[in-house]
């Protein structure tokens, strides 16, 4: 997972737009908005989020949601599995680390595939893998693969990381999934080539 990144410049404060509870009509425009500004990433997982894929605004802090409180800075595009897994687990998971914070990526490490909180005494972090579940096997492993084969099919093709990715991004940016982890295995900011 990525630092996320939130920006003033945004339309949906542009256009002041507020979630609706049960208004799947009304919330599409924040979805898509939300879906331009992560370029089609998961927020939590750093997969690329298809047509086909099931996905959900998240209200991050799941209590402001209906609230005054709650807005853009609290709402994150991302996978229907991983809404699903992460509910109704706030509480448990308390004090947490917010996904926009600045020193984010400095608390939160990647390690061939894995993360984890830096520093064991960070509760904040530690709480944030837990409930987001960036700890879980089956999608570390699943980001595993996906380095391994990426290694794999430069050295097939002869390339470079840079120019790997940047071709396939021009071919077919859903090829591209794990950001972070491409960045940390590979040196390559894929988020700032991607269109």
């Amino acid at each position: 997972m990525r630092k996320a990144i939130k920006v003033e410049s945004s339309r949906i404060l542009a256009d002041d737009l507020k979630y609706i509870s049960n208004s799947s009509t009304h919330n599409k425009k924040i979805k898509d908005y939300l879906l331009q500004e992560q370029k089609s990433y998961c927020a939590y997982t750093d997969e690329y989020i298809s047509r086909t894929d099931a996905s959900d605004i998240d209200h991050f802090n799941p209590r402001l949601k209906n609230t005054e409180g709650d807005g853009y800075a609290n709402w994150f595009l991302i996978k229907n599995q991983w809404n699903k897994e992460k509910s109704n687990k706030w509480e448990k998971y308390q004090p947490i680390l917010h996904p926009t914070s600045e020193d984010f990526e400095e608390r939160i490490s990647y390690h061939q595939g894995d993360y984890f909180a830096k520093f064991e005494e960070d509760i904040e972090a530690s709480n944030l893998v837990k409930l987001l579940k960036l700890d879980d096997l089956s999608l570390a492993e699943k980001r595993k693969k996906y380095i391994k084969r990426k290694k794999s099919d430069m050295e097939a093709y002869g390339e470079g990381a840079d120019v790997f990715f940047a071709n396939l991004i021009n071919d077919d940016n859903c090829e591209v999934s794990y950001l972070r982890a491409i960045k940390e295995e590979f040196g390559v900011d894929v988020w700032s080539m991607l269109p």
